[in-house]
């Protein structure tokens, strides 16, 4: 295990750079329908104190134009392509939320692969296949690596493991167990309220912290892909509360489910991917680590307790409004 903490230094730096990753890359429009032809719309989220516009500049359909944060469109309403300039640079993906006067709302994800979408005056969704799948991808992987609470339990199960044959099988149960519960969540048939689901999220990640600075043989080092089977149907809920806020398509619904789960596989199998090849390639014996292994530990605990006091502050105040 004294291994493991060569790579703690890449571990940290990616928990740091995580945190922000997902600001750091994904800008927000939404644009909301107040007449046939008359939208208003705004830049909700941004990467730092930098205001998008500086970075990002929309290309609206042909008859559309803004005054302001009023775009105001011809009799075929907003119909035609939707682009962003500057998608790529600062901004890896855009992601444009349409609220439509019905109250249907529609998410499409602008990136370099895909820079524009076509838009049909209407809730009326006729993306095709690849363009689904591709969008949720993206989602999927900006989720993941953004959602530091996230990656924070997964190196927790690294040092609680190691880099041996239980991992692959821990590794394994937490992503049956959070694609069970993310399905369940989207498709309507488990529903809980997110303030407990975070706070539980914090809560494993503070456990998990804890059993890889021990040392006796407790169920948690002995069947670690039980815990991570456990933690990870919390988990999966997260993963589905974020789903629900970006939004799922009328069209190819089981696609978009699949490969956002699929993403957010992507993003956590790279995460190990790092750690294992600075793993491979830090010389060995060096007498820090088992030092740096357990400050890291005590790092990521004192995060989760941290995080874990907040949201059960957050889900007390819930409980009284």
């Amino acid at each position: 295990m004294s291994r493991l903490g060569r790579v703690v230094g890449v571990l940290l730096l990616w928990v740091a750079g995580s945190a922000t990753a997902h600001e750091m890359t994904m800008a927000e429009m939404l644009l909301h329908q107040t007449a046939p032809s008359e939208f208003t719309w705004q830049w909700t989220a941004s990467s730092d104190k930098r205001p998008v516009e500086f970075d990002l500049a929309p290309r609206w359909p042909e008859g559309c134009a803004a005054d302001g944060n009023v775009l105001r469109c011809g009799e075929r309403g907003l119909t035609g392509a939707l682009s962003v300039d500057g998608v790529g640079r600062r901004y890896s993906a855009i992601m444009v939320k349409v609220e439509w006067l019905d109250g249907q709302t529609r998410v499409y994800t602008l990136t370099t692969s895909q820079p524009r979408v076509q838009m049909y005056g209407s809730a009326d969704d006729r993306r095709g296949l690849w363009e689904i799948a591709s969008a949720y991808t993206v989602l999927g992987v900006q989720h993941i690596l953004g959602g530091y609470d996230h990656l924070a339990f997964v190196m927790g199960l690294l040092f609680l493991v190691g880099f041996n044959r239980k991992l692959v099988w821990t590794i394994t149960a937490f992503t049956a167990a959070h694609s069970l519960t993310l399905a369940s969540a989207a498709l309507g048939i488990l529903t809980l309220r997110p303030p407990p689901v975070e706070a539980t999220i914090a809560l494993s990640i503070l456990l998990v912290a804890n059993e890889a600075l021990g040392s006796r043989p407790t169920l948690a080092r002995r069947w670690p892909a039980a815990l991570a089977f456990l933690f990870g149907l919390v988990h999966g809920l997260g993963f589905a509360g974020a789903l629900k806020e970006i939004g799922l398509p009328q069209v190819h619904l089981p696609v978009a489910l699949l490969t956002f789960n699929v993403g957010v596989e992507l993003g956590q199998l790279l995460t190990v991917a790092v750690a294992y090849g600075v793993y491979r390639l830090l010389p060995r014996g060096a007498g820090w680590l088992p030092a740096a292994r357990t400050a890291a530990l005590y790092l990521i605990g004192s995060l989760a307790a941290f995080w874990t006091w907040g949201r059960i502050a957050n889900l007390l105040l819930s409980a009284h409004t």
